[in-house]
């Protein structure tokens, strides 16, 4: 059954089975878990309600990092059907692994996302998430497989290739990272094809934040509808919620399959519906790496279900705790900045933020690429605007360099915001 109609007592029930399932599997068989558990004196057997999930210890990428490859999975290896794994850019990479029923599990909440969205049996789906070891494109594939969709695997890269494909095979729907899918854009361009005659009506972006500003971009250069699509491969993929094209009004998460919390993330408290903290997943039906109160870094909000009323609503996650940037004691994210971006006349969406050292301080400069038909008068204009646009909107001093089209680095998978280019003590 791809949607899930269960009345909120109904709901509750079954996550509180399952959540003591996932307790007892973890703890008996992953060595990490029953360490974890017996260091902070609780034991599966202390949940007697969904609230007392709050006693249990967090997880992070750390620890999966500790256990490196194997450590944290939960059964033999002779029932483990496929691994995924992080690029480890920054560290070790974080391994993942999925039994059979895993991946079908994972398919089902894929094909309930995608018909969320806007997708039907029939549908051609052009897949441009990378495959590989990254779960973002076998993940939407075997999602669009289960809905009864017709799956184009393009892969990530060979953009003009892209570009080919869409307007040749005539697909309704794409899935992608919301900024390759700008680069696909400035392709449609280059070529002289005009992205709103494209058969492309939903776009499904995710794996990286992005704003209401930057749908408005997409949605009026395309002219499809542009939902959100959450998930991390900690927790499961893509498919742990899904914003609804009907409403696009935040991401209802699948809870019969994952258990949202959201926590002060100094205090870890866990905090009430509406408050921004920091997410946290706790998987229910994971069996080969079962995850407990998996601290995400995003920041959210949970909010009541409206589309899918069964299940709770996230807000559109705009910022990551990993991605603060502390200037001069003004807390600065990305996306505010790309607000501000959008919004400036001859400035196109490509954008990075480089931080640097001037004397004792940190400094960060916006460096944002101008529109193919910016003069040199209104790059100077856009250029002042967004300076006072920052000024004005986040509360700090930036300098602003826009730079000729096509110059900043483009990305297949998720973009490449912050450059960090500080002396080092």
């Amino acid at each position: 059954m791809i949607e899930a109609n269960l009345s909120a007592d109904e709901l509750a029930a079954l996550q509180l089975e399952r959540l003591q399932w996932t307790l007892r599997h973890a703890y008996a068989n992953v060595p990490a878990y029953t360490r974890k558990f017996d260091e902070a004196g609780v034991h599966p057997d202390d949940c007697k309600e969904l609230a007392d999930l709050a006693k249990f210890p967090f997880t992070t990428k750390q620890d999966l990092r500790e256990n490196y490859p194997f450590g944290m999975f939960a059964v033999p290896q002779d029932q483990v059907r496929r691994i995924h794994a992080s690029s480890g850019t920054t560290g070790k990479a974080t391994v993942v692994g999925y039994t059979e029923q895993d991946i079908d599990t994972w398919a089902t909440v894929m094909a309930r996302s995608i018909h969320a969205a806007g997708g039907r049996p029939g549908h051609k789906v052009h897949v441009a998430y990378g495959y590989g070891l990254f779960t973002g494109g076998l993940g939407a594939h075997y999602g669009a497989e289960k809905l009864g969709c017709t799956v184009i695997p393009a892969s990530g890269g060979m953009t003009a290739r892209q570009v080919q494909l869409i307007t040749d095979f005539r697909p309704e729907i794409i899935m992608v990272t919301p900024s390759y899918m700008l680069t696909l854009l400035d392709e449609f361009e280059r070529q002289g094809v005009d992205p709103r005659a494209s058969s492309l009506q939903v776009g499904i972006f995710g794996a990286e934040p992005w704003t209401e500003q930057m749908r408005a971009e997409i949605e009026e250069r395309f002219a499809l509808d542009a939902v959100d699509i959450y998930g991390l491969s900690e927790v499961m993929g893509p498919g742990v919620a899904q914003e609804c094209v009907e409403t696009k009004d935040g991401l209802h998460i699948w809870e019969d399959h994952f258990y949202p919390e959201v926590i002060d993330p100094y205090s870890e408290d866990v905090l009430g519906g509406g408050e921004t903290g920091e997410l946290v997943f706790t998987s229910l039906t994971k069996q080969a790496l079962p995850i407990i109160r998996y601290r995400t870094r995003d920041l959210t909000e949970l909010n009541p279900g409206t589309a899918r009323p069964a299940f709770r609503r996230m807000a559109k996650v705009t910022g990551r705790t990993d991605d603060l940037i502390i200037l001069r004691g003004v807390n600065v994210f990305p996306t505010q900045i790309e607000e501000i971006v959008l919004r400036t006349a001859g400035l196109s969406p490509h954008f990075q933020l480089v931080r640097s050292t001037r004397g004792r301080l940190d400094h960060l400069t916006v460096r944002v690429e101008a529109r193919h038909d910016a003069s040199s008068a209104s790059r100077e204009h856009a250029a002042a605007s967004l300076l006072s646009g920052v000024k004005d909107g986040v509360g700090v001093t930036v300098s602003v360099e826009v730079v000729d089209p096509d110059t900043l680095e483009r990305s297949m998978g998720k973009m490449r915001r912050i450059v960090d280019q500080r002396e080092k003590p």
